[in-house]
């Protein structure tokens, strides 16, 4: 079991290590819909401390994607993506002081729109 998960371990560092920009930016959207997935069945099974810690691993997620932002370059979708990712900030932390489900599968959703087109691109 254990060589399994050091096995599974080096597979995600490489697939990091060796990622584009773009690609990144998809394994970025990947863990924070998967923590917001987490969050939403710790929610339902009453484990808040887990829900706490995966929509606080989210926030950090879409604070990582916004501090990647080049407003010079990227012009107006910088821009609005920047205020997308403010937007989500702040829902993430509503979602994590109420624990409202609602409001993270809402914000999961969007998360996973930009995911898609992200890696259509």
């Amino acid at each position: 079991m254990m060589q399994q998960r050091n096995a599974q371990n080096v597979y995600k560092q490489n697939q990091i290590l060796n990622a584009s920009p773009k690609k990144l930016v998809v394994l970025l959207y990947d863990g924070c819909i998967k923590n917001m997935k987490l969050a939403e069945l710790s929610i339902a099974e009453n484990k808040l401390d887990q829900a706490n810690t995966a929509l606080i691993k989210a926030q950090d997620i879409i604070a990582e994607l916004a501090g990647t932002l080049n407003k010079d370059q990227g012009g107006q979708i910088a821009q609005d993506l920047s205020d997308i990712y403010e937007y989500l900030m702040t829902k993430l932390i509503e979602a994590n002081r109420t624990k409202d489900v609602a409001i993270i599968q809402k914000n999961r959703e969007m998360i996973e729109e930009l995911r898609d087109a992200w890696a259509e691109i």
